[in-house]
């Protein structure tokens, strides 16, 4: 499978009881519009994926990781907005330092608490309920899963664990 490569981080306050979020409300046009979303990108082809997640923090909140912990994987056939296919790395940023921005090009930065996170209080993707409580768990473990989509939507949802 031909995949798009991109990272996903959830930067957390320093009592770890919200995370930095974005809200897509920048353009119209966005796949992501309204939705609230981690912050992250597509990985550039000279990086590996701690080096483009660090980048996209920079770029996107301003802020420089100082420990990322990775969450899992997770491959969305068919995700893009032509289909395409995605496979992510998603990561936990407990430590970091800088000030967060308000916002950047793609949207608003806002501190949510991780109980309306979890609990679904925010417009975001209807799927990202399904992975968020594994990323966020109190016991993490490092998941792999599989997100087929289909027309916008997510069909099925399965992972593992090691």
């Amino acid at each position: 499978m031909q995949a798009i490569l991109a990272t996903l981080g959830y930067v957390l306050s320093p009592s770890g009881d919200q995370v930095l979020m974005i809200r897509r409300d920048a353009r119209p046009d966005d796949l992501h519009y309204g939705y609230y979303n981690g912050l992250g990108g597509k990985v550039h082809p000279d990086e590996d994926v701690v080096t483009g997640m660090r980048r996209e923090i920079t770029e996107e909140a301003g802020l420089a990781c100082e420990r990322l912990d990775l969450a899992g994987t997770i491959s969305w056939p068919g995700f893009g907005r032509n289909g395409e296919n995605w496979f992510g790395f998603l990561f936990r940023i407990p430590a970091w330092s800088g000030t967060p921005l308000s916002g950047n090009d793609e949207g608003s930065l806002h501190w949510v608490d991780r109980a309306d996170l979890l609990a679904g209080r925010l417009p975001m993707w209807e799927s990202d309920r399904h992975f968020l409580p594994l990323v966020f768990a109190e016991r993490p473990q490092i998941f792999h899963g599989v997100m087929p989509f289909e027309s916008g939507r997510a069909l099925s949802w399965t992972y593992s664990t090691l």
